[in-house]
């Protein structure tokens, strides 16, 4: 069976609640955010997942996600990448998308990006990268990271435009599965928190 990837974002922070893009800055979990975690990681350890024997783990090293794969219980098997680092928002970082509005009323970062940080192709470029690692495997892969690099992950597996990650909306501390249909790249289930829900 040709490797599947899971896209485990990390838990809720103070400043993803708040809708702050939060590229680079090292933003600690909320407690609602290690408790996700916690069951995001029994989930895993269940069947159908069973722990995930013999998968390959990579987190981003900011300690959000870092923290959400240890609470989760595969920081033992995880190894840091930074490649899977959240999109950096240069001078937009820690703004809200209404507070950028309010300067650029029609913004949008998946086709206008963002000035003095990282450009649309440079996020391309890591998202690729990250789905080349995932195909090369022989083995299903797990990633620890953000909402705005597992969206553009989520694109480019699918071997369409980052702008349309525009359109896949994704949650803290939910569980993504990019597979295939019929030989093709597909999405098996994407922004699922059923296992948040008490």
């Amino acid at each position: 069976m040709a490797p599947r990837i899971l896209l485990a974002r990390h838990g809720q922070t103070e400043w993803s609640l708040s809708g702050k893009h939060t590229g680079r800055t090292d933003v600690p979990l909320l407690e609602e955010g290690r408790r996700g975690a916690k069951v995001l990681g029994e989930r895993l350890h269940r069947a159908p997942f069973d722990g995930l024997p013999g998968v390959e783990v990579r987190t981003s090293p900011l300690a959000r996600a870092r923290e959400t794969c240890e609470l989760a219980g595969f920081g033992d098997r995880a190894t840091d990448w930074d490649t899977l680092m959240e999109w950096d928002y240069g001078a937009y970082e820690g703004l809200t998308p209404e507070e950028i509005r309010s300067a650029r009323h029609d913004w949008l970062i998946w086709r206008d990006g963002v000035p003095e940080g990282e450009t649309l192709a440079e996020i391309t470029a890591r998202a690729d990268e990250v789905v080349t690692w995932a195909r090369s495997e022989d083995r299903d892969v797990l990633v620890f990271a953000h909402g705005h690099i597992l969206r553009s992950i989520g694109a480019r597996w699918l071997g369409l435009p980052i702008d349309f990650a525009a359109r896949i909306r994704l949650n803290p501390t939910s569980l993504s599965i990019l597979g295939w249909a019929y030989g093709d790249p597909a999405i098996e289930s994407w922004n699922d928190v059923g296992h948040l829900v008490p």
